[in-house]
């Protein structure tokens, strides 16, 4: 009766684990913001289905104002957190919100020269992806909203630095 009883519980931790990372139709979201000719922060975040991220910070991600000078100083650093779950649902629902395998690959026009661009990859988990390339990041409202919800985990989050 005691093995049975184990086996049923294991049985039924298995298929609890396997629901919750089967919730997530994607395997890696990641979000980069590239440089303007400004103080536009430079980072590139990895986001995992187990809510796992990496923030590997360049320059201007932290600091209040715009100096020149950041550029020469080292880059900020590569941090490490779990993001909270409520976060990590509402980023869920806003990609799904996006339809992201229906979106242009490119979105912006180079006619201007100082603007940042930012790149959305989405790996699914059927092994399938979708990379967006955004000069301007100004795609579309969705996108936009996508954009700011990313660079509002930089500061809601609690980052630790690892490199």
């Amino acid at each position: 009766m005691k093995y049975l009883l184990s086996l049923f519980t294991i049985i039924f931790l298995l298929s609890c684990s396997s629901q919750k990372m089967s919730t997530s139709k994607y395997s890696t979201i990641e979000y980069e913001a590239g440089a303007c000719f400004g103080s536009c922060p430079i980072f590139k975040m990895t986001i995992n289905p187990d809510r796992t991220a990496v923030l590997e910070a360049e320059h201007f991600n932290f600091s209040k104002g715009f100096s020149k000078g950041e550029f020469d100083k080292p880059r900020e650093g590569t941090f490490k957190t779990t993001i909270k779950e409520a976060d990590y649902k509402k980023l869920i629902t806003l990609l799904d919100g996006l339809d992201i395998k229906s979106l242009n690959e490119k979105y912006g026009s180079r006619n201007i020269t100082d603007l940042p661009t930012s790149y959305l990859r989405v790996q699914f988990n059927d092994r399938s992806s979708k990379n967006i390339e955004d000069y301007g990041k100004r795609g579309s409202e969705k996108l936009i909203t996508v954009y700011q919800f990313f660079e509002n985990l930089k500061h809601n989050q609690q980052w630790e630095k690892v490199q």
